[in-house]
This record gives structure tokens, sequence and C-alpha cells, in this order.
């Protein structure tokens, strides 16, 4: 129930998302008989809310949240920088997923940056994503996976922009619209962490979630909240200034912001000294 309520009192212009996430992560923790471990993996542009999702469904698990012990995020360009070491990092990354599954089933593993990660790095995790009973005494069946890209995110503003101009809404789009495309997208895209993985290939990835590019109306909702979370009354004069502040694509039609909600929370220092 708080998964839903946070997504819903905080999360804008992603009906999609918040549907297909409450519904595959209440399903799985439900499941007293989860055959695989859930894989999500999360699409679109930057400042869409694909980490503000996965901090969410971390908060709706765990006291802790992203603080807790049992979840573990990995950033590409942090984690796994330099293409000659991929091997060490093969192993090392094995080597953590099993021994924080051994010490608690119930873990989150968040991978950031799935467009900057190295092609063939996230394959080693494919045993532990797969459908096995156990794998040396460990059984991975409860663990969750996350993935999150920009990867994806040029089809679905495609897809978007389609609705647009046929004169009907972004709520019009369904998970059907875009799923397959998105993940043969992202499975043929060179700059991508997933590029002809088997992850994918072997249909390993439980649902390709795509984040829409968001809209001036939504922007705005971005302000308001983020104005209340700092304590202070709505000034929509502000409002509207910071929205139109933000830069909008495509160049003619200026229907969706290049940057999301990703600077609200700075340019709001600006006008809150």
């Amino acid at each position: 129930a708080a998964l839903q309520q946070n997504l819903d009192k905080k999360l804008f212009g992603q009906h999609l998302v918040s549907k297909v996430v409450v519904k595959a992560v209440r399903g799985f923790l439900n499941n007293t008989n989860a055959k695989k471990p859930l894989a999500l993996s999360l699409h679109g542009w930057t400042g869409t809310g694909k980490n503000f999702v996965s901090k969410i469904v971390a908060e709706s698990i765990y006291k802790r949240g992203l603080q807790s012990k049992y979840v573990h995020q990995f950033v590409a360009t942090l984690h796994f920088p330099h293409a000659h070491s991929i091997n060490l990092y093969k192993d090392q990354l094995q080597s953590w997923i099993r021994g924080n599954v051994s010490v608690c089933p119930r873990s989150l593993f968040i991978f950031d940056e799935m467009d900057k990660m190295h092609a063939g790095l996230i394959d080693s995790i494919k045993p532990f994503l797969d459908y096995y009973e156990l794998l040396d005494g460990v059984s991975y069946r409860q663990a969750i996976f996350i993935f999150l890209s920009n990867a994806g995110a040029e089809k679905i503003t495609e897809v978007a922009l389609d609705f647009w101009r046929n004169g009907r809404t972004r709520e019009d789009i369904q998970l059907t619209d875009i799923q397959n495309a998105l993940s043969v997208s992202v499975f043929n895209n060179k700059n991508s962490g997933f590029w002809h993985s088997t992850l994918i290939d072997r249909n390993l990835i439980d649902y390709f979630i795509p984040f829409l590019p968001l809209e001036y109306k939504h922007v705005k909702m971005c302000v308001r909240v983020e104005i209340e979370s700092r304590g202070y009354a709505v000034d929509e004069d502000i409002v509207s200034r910071i929205a139109e502040e933000m830069t909008y694509f495509p160049r003619e039609e200026r229907i969706y912001s290049d940057k999301g909600c990703k600077t609200v929370d700075a340019k709001l220092d600006y006008y809150y000294d």
C-alpha cells in the first residue's frame, strides 16, 4: 500500500510505471513459491524518475530503504570503470551477489547507468536470474534486481510523439505499445550494457518499464512538491518561472522537458536562497 501511495503522490506523468511496478513488486513479494528472482529494467530519459522509483521500492520493502544493508547499488562508471578489468569485475560481481544473498535471500540489487556498462559484464549474473532452485546450495529466487538505463529512451519518445500527433493522450499508451519494441531496441543498442545480452535473449527480464518524457505540466508538479518538501508555501509565479526555464523538445513542438525534473532542485536554490 505504501508503494502505491508514494508513487501516486510523488511520481508524475508515469501511469505505466505506477501500474507495472506496484503489480510486479506486490505479486512477487506475495508469491511464496517464486520460480526466479524479480528482474525489472527501467528505461527513459534523465530526470523522468528511474532512480526515484528504485528508491521508493527500497523504502517499501526495507525499514532503512536505500540505507539498508540488504540493498546494494552499483553505478557503472563508478564500480566498473575500466574495460580491461571486465573479467575481474565479473568475478567480483558474482562473489558480491552470492555472498549477500547467502546472508539475506530477500536482497535488492540496483544497477544504475546500464547504458554506460561494458557489454558482456552483466551476463555474468545470468545464473542468479535464471530458473534454478539452488546454485551451490544458495537460492536466489527471493532476490530483486532493478536495472536503470537511458537506452531505449528514443523509442519511448517516438511512441509518445506518435500518440500526441494523432491526438491521443499519453494515458492511452499501454505497455504492449512499447515493451517489445523497447526490449529489441535495448538488445540491439551497442552503447548499452544489455547489448546482445543473454538476460534479454533468454527472457530473464520480467518487465521492461518505459518512463515517458515529462511535459511542462509535470515539471510544474515536481516544482510544487519540492517547494512543499522544503516547508515553503507554494508560489505559483515561481512554479511557472522554473518550468519555463527548462528546455523542451522537439524543437518545433516543445512538448517534453529534455532534463525531466532533474534540475528542479538546483533551480529552487536560486529562488529560496
